[in-house]
């Protein structure tokens, strides 16, 4: 292929399309038309010898040579972009800059709300996407669909990412104030495996939170009643039932005015959890990027 003969912003509307999976949502992305951006996709195709996006249903779906296309094309653009934007340091009250940043809703609760707090104020011209916890955060990093990843420690695992530690949070239980079967301000053990539970999980196949998870290790059988993708929707549909879940502290205290809910130490010892961010190693040196982790580890540590 003569690259004299490619109109390279291709690449740029290409990097939309593989990310959005959609025409116009890829249009709105980078700013150009849907029908400039049908004009685009009819070019790629001729491009590349392939349909790269396929309609699937009521969507589209991409081909093959599309998915093995996400990583190079994003990787290729980053490179340029450094290259172009080169500075010695990133000045938050002056320059622009977007970051996309993948937490759970527990994470931008606690960590992201005061991050987004003081950036309205420092850094006016920075833009943050927040986007729902994965299921592969690696594969977000990798792709560049998230600049950050925040997640627990103890879930992401050893994949060789660079990584700050954020915060430790401990488990607690949580059911209803006025709860028919839980006079004292305790829950027995047996409380805990008779009454009905709603549990958080995440994704089609309902990967189970970290406590959950160690439940279902140790062969503890319990009645769950109710699973859902959201740690802070828990507080709110455990109120007025006889439910009881498991929630983490920091969210429990941050939720706990707009909730008629008790609290309670697990009668069955749960290991704490620890949130960390997670960023691509090509990104270890962009200043903004640095900015951008310095800022959030600064917000962490001033948690009480």
């Amino acid at each position: 292929m003569n690259l004299r003969s490619v109109d390279l912003n291709l690449l740029v509307v290409l990097d939309a399309l593989l990310t959005e999976r959609n025409v116009s949502r890829a249009g709105e992305r980078i700013g150009l038309t849907q029908s400039a951006m049908s004009a685009a996709l009819s070019r790629l195709r001729e491009l590349f010898d392939d349909p790269l996006l396929v309609r699937f249903g009521r969507g589209l779906e991409l081909t093959r040579n599309a998915e093995e296309l996400i990583v190079p094309v994003r990787e290729t653009l980053e490179r340029i972009e450094q290259t172009l934007s080169k500075k010695a340091h990133f000045d938050p009250a002056e320059n622009t800059r977007s970051f996309s940043i993948s937490a759970s809703d527990y994470a931008v609760l606690v960590l992201l709300t005061p991050l987004v707090r003081a950036l309205a104020t420092e850094a006016p011209n920075v833009t943050v996407h927040l986007l729902p916890r994965a299921r592969d955060p690696g594969r977000m990093l990798q792709t560049g669909q998230a600049d950050l990843v925040i997640e627990p420690s103890e879930l992401f695992g050893d994949a060789g990412y660079p990584s700050t530690p954020l915060l430790s949070d401990r488990w607690l239980c949580a059911a209803d104030a006025q709860h028919p079967h839980i006079a004292k301000d305790c829950l027995t053990h047996e409380q805990f495996l008779k009454l009905p539970h709603l549990v958080y999980g995440i994704g089609m196949d309902r990967q189970l939170n970290l406590a959950d998870q160690r439940l279902s290790e140790m062969g503890i059988q319990r009645r769950i009643q109710i699973t859902v993708e959201s740690f802070l929707l828990v507080p709110f549909l455990i109120e007025g039932t006889p439910l009881i879940s498991l929630v983490l502290e920091r969210e429990a205290r941050a939720l706990h005015s707009c909730s008629k809910l008790k609290l309670f130490e697990p009668p069955i010892a749960l290991p704490d959890i620890h949130e960390a961010m997670y960023w691509h190693p090509r990104h270890t040196n962009d200043p903004a990027h640095a900015w951008l982790r310095n800022r959030l580890r600064d917000v962490a540590a001033a948690l009480v």
